[in-house]
C-alpha cells in the first residue's frame, strides 16, 4: 500500500513521516511517536479517551486519519506541561482528586483545556456538557467538574 507523506507539529515539534492511508491519528501518535498518553478505548469516538487538541480544538483522534493531520498542530497530554510545571488544568485535576485509574484523564484534561480556551468562566452545566463525551467508569464526575472550575478560576486570575 502506498504511504502518504505528512508533516505535523506535535507538542511543538515538527514531525515528518510517511503513514499508511488508513492509519488513524491515535495510532500514529501512539505507535509511531510513542505518545501513549493518548488512550484507545472504544475506537468509535464514543468514550473520549483518545481526545487530543487539533489546532486548539478537542477532537477524537481515533476518528481521523493521520494523513488528515498534515499541516496541523496537535497537542497531546504529554505536551501540556511546560518546563516541568503542570498545566493549570493538570494541576487542578491532581489537587481536586479528579482521577482514579487515570485512563480517561488525558481526554478529560484536553477537553477541559479546549473548553477553557473558549469560555474562561463556564457554568457547571457548560462544564458537564463539554465533558459529556468523555466517559469515566471510576468517578461520579463531581471532582472532575470541581477541577475544571478550579482551573478556570486560576486561569482567570493569572491573566
Amino acid at each position: 500500500m502506498e504511504r502518504v507523506p505528512i508533516t505535523v507539529t506535535v507538542n511543538g515539534q515538527t514531525v515528518s513521516a510517511e503513514v499508511e492511508p488508513r492509519m488513524t491519528l491515535a495510532d500514529f501518535l501512539r505507535d509511531e511517536l510513542g505518545l501513549t498518553g493518548t488512550k484507545l478505548g472504544c475506537e468509535h469516538g464514543v468514550c473520549g479517551s483518545c481526545t487530543v487538541l487539533w489546532d486548539g480544538a478537542a477532537v477524537r483522534s481515533c476518528l481521523v486519519l493521520a494523513a488528515q493531520a498534515d499541516g496541523a498542530a496537535i497537542t497531546t497530554i504529554e505536551g501540556l506541561a511546560t518546563e516541568g510545571q503542570l498545566h493549570p488544568v493538570q494541576q487542578a485535576f491532581w489537587e481536586a482528586h479528579a482521577l482514579q485509574c487515570g485512563f480517561c484523564t488525558p481526554g478529560m484534561i484536553l477537553t477541559a483545556v479546549a473548553l477553557l480556551s473558549e469560555d474562561a468562566n463556564p457554568s457547571e452545566q457548560a462544564i458537564r456538557e463539554a465533558l459529556s463525551g468523555n466517559l469515566c467508569r471510576c468517578t461520579g464526575y463531581q471532582n472532575i467538574v470541581r477541577a475544571v472550575q478550579l482551573a478556570a478560576e486560576r486561569l482567570r486570575s493569572s491573566s
